[in-house]
C-alpha cells in the first residue's frame, strides 16, 4: 500500500494503546481476555493489551484443535512468557466431537466443508465469552482489516468481542506495527517465528490463508485502492495484479458487508475504518 510507509507507527501504537485502555475502563472492565493462536494478530493484540492495562490484567487462552501445529502452540506460549501474562489451555477436540455427533443425523450424506471449520471458531468464541462472563474480563477480538474487509472471519466465532483493537490495520500493516514494537522493546517480544511462518487459521490440515485469499501483499493494495482511495475496480491500475483479481476482491468486499455490520467496535487509525468506532 502506498500509505503504509508514510505512517508514524509510534503514533499508531499510542493510539491503539490509549484506545484500548480508555474503552475497557470506560466500559467498567479492568481485565481483558483473548485467544492466543500463535499467529501475528493475536500476538500483537496481546502486546497492546499489556501496554494498555498491565501484564496482570491480560489473560491469554490457548484452544488447540487436532489441526493446531506444535509450532503455533510453542509460539503462543513463548509470547505469553515474554509478556509475562497468565495463560489457560482448553483443548477443543472433545467439543468438536460433540458437535460432530450432534449434527451427524442432519449432516448425513454431506461432505465436511467450511461448516466444520467455522464450528471450531464458534467453539472458541463460546469458550472465550464464558470466561468473559465468569470473571468479568472484556474479550478482545483479534481480527485485522484485511480479514474484516473480505469476510475471512466467522460470525459468532472470532468476531466475538467487546473491542477489536487492530481491525483498522491491514495484515501487512499488522506486521509493520509488530516490527516497530519489537524494535522499540530492543528484543523479539513477539517471537521471530511468528513473523516467518505463513499465516494460517489452522482449521484443517495444512491450511494457509492464501488458499482462500490472494497474497496479502496484493490483497491489501487492492483493498487500499477500494476503501481508502474510493476507486472502482475499473479505475484501479496495479501493473502486477490482474483486473480479474481486483474484481474478485471487490466482490468479496461487497458480499462481506453483513459481517462487518455485526463486528465489534474498533479503533479508527486510518480515517476510513469500517463499522462502529470507539469514541
Amino acid at each position: 500500500m502506498n500509505s503504509s510507509s508514510e505512517k508514524d507507527w509510534k503514533l499508531v501504537w499510542d493510539t491503539l494503546v490509549i484506545g484500548v485502555r480508555e474503552h475497557v475502563r470506560h466500559s467498567g472492565f479492568s481485565d481483558v481476555v483473548l485467544g492466543l493462536s500463535g499467529g501475528m494478530d493475536s500476538s500483537l493484540v496481546a502486546a497492546i493489551g499489556v501496554d494498555a492495562l498491565g501484564k496482570g490484567h491480560v489473560h491469554g487462552v490457548l484452544m488447540p484443535s487436532p489441526w493446531s501445529s506444535e509450532g503455533s502452540i510453542r509460539d503462543a506460549l513463548d509470547l505469553a512468557a515474554n509478556l509475562n501474562i497468565e495463560t489457560h489451555t482448553i483443548p477443543i477436540a472433545p467439543l468438536m466431537k460433540a458437535y460432530e455427533e450432534a449434527l451427524a443425523p442432519i449432516f448425513a450424506g454431506t461432505e465436511p466443508n467450511v461448516t466444520e471449520e467455522n464450528l471450531q471458531s464458534r467453539i472458541r468464541g463460546a469458550l472465550l465469552m464464558a470466561l468473559s462472563n465468569k470473571f468479568g474480563w472484556m474479550l478482545l477480538a483479534t481480527g485485522n482489516k484485511s480479514e474484516l474487509a473480505v469476510g475471512y472471519c466467522t460470525l459468532y466465532g472470532d468476531l466475538n468481542g467487546g473491542l477489536a483493537p487492530i481491525a483498522d490495520l491491514y495484515k501487512t500493516e499488522v506486521y509493520k506495527v509488530a516490527e516497530w514494537y519489537n524494535s522499540k522493546a530492543g528484543q523479539d517480544i513477539i517471537p521471530r517465528a511468528v513473523f516467518e511462518k505463513a499465516p494460517s487459521a489452522e482449521l484443517r490440515p495444512g491450511q494457509k490463508d492464501e488458499d482462500s485469499l490472494p497474497p496479502y501483499a496484493h490483497l491489501d493494495r487492492i483493498l487500499h485502492a477500494l476503501v481508502e482511495e474510493g476507486l472502482t475496480p475499473k479505475e484501479i491500475d496495479l501493473p502486477d495484479i490482474s483486473s480479474e483479481q481486483i474484481r474478485e476482491v471487490a466482490d468479496m468486499l461487497r458480499r462481506a458487508a453483513f459481517k462487518r455490520r455485526q463486528a465489534p467496535p474498533l479503533l479508527d487509525v486510518s480515517g476510513r475504518a469500517f463499522g462502529i468506532h470507539v469514541e
